[in-house]
């Protein structure tokens, strides 16, 4: 799609659009809404555009914008100047965002791992369960993941870790140097943006001595969420799932994990 600029003429988008959403492909559809070129379509993916919203300058700025847009999952208008100028409102343009939905990866297949699927997969996760195991890591005791993975974490995160972003999570399950490592080693390669880890303070204590062993700085040390979730008192395996997905929402929204009826002000930022 790089270089095609079919201004005028938006068939070939929505013939686009069409089959980007038969392969669940992320793309980004934006559309001026008011102003000079009300109705001209500019189609963003990662890898080009198709379309034109009529000027070469708004073109590129909103292209910017919207690959933004899409790497966070969000939808929304933007406001530019006739030439895709800053903090100017002649021109408002509505980015459309079709995104994949978010992964969760869980290394570890445990007695947690089962209910995090579960509780995950309410909320739209794509759910892969991985563990180098092969007698634990078992599609008949994960029927809900998408993929059950045997491999070791650091060998599927090779794979795949160039693809995930801010929206995607991991979860290391496990309680196994040898395992939880590599695991959180090549986690951190990745721009992931949230890596829980279980464990009590004091297995986390010990982990953060392999990890510094391992090459790991105070930045990546900070970017670890463990113990993992927030603190809700959690003692099975289902309560435990909602206090990690609670934390991730938390990280996602930028909300303090805090009880609302002792809060103040709007419930929905």
């Amino acid at each position: 799609m790089a270089g095609d600029s079919t201004s005028g003429n938006t068939t070939p988008i929505f013939d686009a659009v069409a089959a980007l959403l038969r392969d669940e492909s992320a793309f980004a559809l934006a559309t001026v809404v008011e102003g000079p070129g009300a109705g001209a379509k500019l189609l963003v993916r990662p890898d080009g555009t198709m379309g034109s919203l009529g000027d070469a300058g708004l073109d590129r700025v909103v292209e910017r914008d919207a690959l933004g847009e899409l790497a966070a999952g969000r939808s929304g208008v933007r406001r530019y100047g006739e030439h895709g100028e800053a903090r100017e409102d002649q021109v408002r343009v509505f980015i459309e965002s079709f995104a994949q939905p978010p992964r969760m990866l869980i290394f570890g297949a445990v007695d947690f791992t089962a209910a995090l699927v579960r509780v995950a997969k309410v909320l739209g996760y794509h759910v892969t369960v991985c563990d180098a195991r092969e007698v634990f890591a078992t599609r008949q005791r994960f029927p809900l993941a998408d993929e059950v993975v045997v491999d070791w974490p650091n060998r599927l995160l090779d794979q795949v870790g160039p693809e995930l972003g801010l929206r995607d999570a991991i979860c290391v399950l496990t309680h196994d140097n040898k395992f939880d490592v590599p695991a959180i080693v090549s986690a951190l390669a990745t721009t992931v943006g949230y890596i829980g880890v279980m464990g009590s303070r004091r297995t986390h204590e010990n982990r953060l001595e392999r990890l510094r062993e391992a090459g790991v700085d105070d930045e990546g040390i900070a970017r670890l969420y463990s113990p993992i979730g927030i603190d809700i008192g959690a003692r099975t395996p289902e309560e435990t799932a909602v206090s990690i997905v609670a934390e991730i929402i938390a990280l996602r929204t930028g909300r303090s994990a805090q009880a609302l009826s002792t809060s103040s002000g709007p419930i929905h930022g």
